[in-house]
């Protein structure tokens, strides 16, 4: 068996998952008007500048302590009830397009993502892809986050549980494919025969010219619900491997401009 694997934030969509998710979760009371606020300047700097091993940790550790007592069945509620709302209008036409194909040449697709479980899992089942693997966090007795992670869901741990996958699964990664924008993802590029960077940072783009990798642009989003029709509400899709990470939070971009940019 063949599998293709997507990252998912500038990749799939347009702008970070979790950060597309403020509006919903101002509404509802768990981040506040300014925390959107900030969240705007934190993602225009996301998008010019890209992420490294250090921002990533910092960001990481912000959605730890921010969302920490969080009723995780409550996010998950959130997400399924304005996910078309807030994540089908930016879907990269091009990404649905290569989805397809690879389903139509028999592949397995798999979305892979250090993106919250409670976010990838939804938008994998609304994009029709066998497999989400993505960030899960540790709960308490009670169903509510802990500030703890079961497993993170990035850079290496992205690849180790590609590899876990293609055991369990008897998957060829030789003849397999992968697409990301980040140089944070380049465990999981190399692990595949035909690893295609999209979107890259500058990093990234510099590696795919070097190993004469292939290099795409996403430009064109679209409605998901034009193309794909809507799931019934609670079905559910199995993510691959023993997955991690921290619950929803877009409120973690509130700390990314004191922490992320803020000296060592």
């Amino acid at each position: 068996m063949e599998a293709a694997f997507f990252d998912l934030d500038k990749t799939v969509i347009a702008k970070s998952s979790v950060m597309a998710f403020g509006a919903p979760f101002y509404r509802e009371g768990l981040i506040s008007k300014r925390t959107i606020v900030r969240g705007i300047y934190a993602q225009f700097v996301y998008m010019l500048v890209g992420a490294d091993d250090e921002k990533m940790e910092r960001m990481r550790e912000a959605m730890l302590a921010l969302t920490r007592g969080w009723d995780q069945q409550r996010v998950k509620d959130i997400v399924r009830e304005t996910l078309e709302e807030v994540v089908s209008p930016i879907i990269y036409a091009e990404a649905l397009e290569l989805i397809e194909a690879h389903h139509a040449a028999g592949r397995k697709t798999v979305i892979i993502s250090s993106s919250p479980i409670e976010t990838v899992e939804p938008l994998g089942e609304f994009l029709g892809v066998d497999a989400v693997i993505a960030t899960q966090p540790r709960l308490d007795s009670e169903g509510r986050y802990t500030g703890d992670l079961e497993f993170y869901a990035y850079g290496p741990h992205k690849a180790d549980a590609m590899r876990e996958m293609a055991v369990a699964e008897q998957i060829d990664l030789a003849a397999s494919y992968a697409y990301s924008d980040s140089i944070t993802d380049l465990p999981m590029l190399e692990l595949v025969g035909n690893p295609v960077v999209v979107n890259p940072d500058k990093d990234l783009l510099r590696v795919a010219r070097d190993r004469d990798w292939e290099v795409r642009h996403f430009e064109r989003p679209v409605r998901l619900r034009d193309r794909v029709p809507a799931p019934p509400r609670g079905s559910t899709i199995a993510a691959g491997g023993a997955l991690a990470a921290a619950g929803t939070g877009v409120a973690l971009y509130l700390w990314l401009r004191r922490r992320v940019e803020a000296p060592a």
